[in-house]
């Protein structure tokens, strides 16, 4: 199987993907001729739900792929069976899952929490060697304190230590 060619909503992509590995234990081919959607490269993250609980999310904050198909295909496996905080999803457990994948946009330095909205933007937290995301519109993320927080302990940032923050916009595509 390859990736087609033309028309595919980056979340349907991803489980497209997921059932060809799972069912080949290897990636699909990535067709040499993208649709100009699928050429852009940005940082793409992955999230597989199970009964509206997280079950895994794996992403990159920037691209590390040639393209945004091989973005997608990576962290969809990836969010698959390399989430340290899951064990692999299996095949017959795919079709119990919802995918979502998020397109991240330019990530930009804010200088306070008052510049950023959990709502509106994610929140990249980088104290020295140490980093922290948190994608927006999460469920039970109201505040932009929870969601500081939130990201800080992910990087093992403890309170009162300074860290810089940068916000981002995402483009969230959910299966159709």
């Amino acid at each position: 199987m390859s990736i087609p060619e033309s028309g595919l909503n980056p979340a349907n992509l991803a489980r497209e993907v997921l059932e060809h590995y799972l069912r080949e234990g290897r990636l699909p081919e990535i067709p040499p001729s993208l649709p100009p959607e699928y050429s852009a490269r940005a940082g793409v993250f992955v999230s597989l739900k199970k009964d509206g609980q997280l079950r895994g999310c794996i992403g990159t904050v920037e691209p590390v792929r040639d393209n945004l198909a091989e973005e997608i295909a990576a962290n969809a496996v990836g969010a698959a069976v390399r989430d340290p905080r899951f064990q692999p999803v299996s095949r017959a457990e795919l079709e119990e899952l919802s995918i979502s994948v998020d397109i991240l946009g330019p990530i930009e330095p804010v200088k306070s929490e008052e510049e950023l909205d959990p709502r509106l933007y994610g929140v990249l937290v980088r104290s020295g060697s140490r980093s922290g995301l948190l994608l927006p519109l999460l469920d039970g993320v109201n505040t932009v304190k929870e969601q500081v927080g939130i990201a800080r302990r992910k990087a093992g940032i403890p309170p009162g230590v300074p860290a810089k923050l940068y916000r981002f916009k995402v483009t969230r595509y959910n299966e159709q």
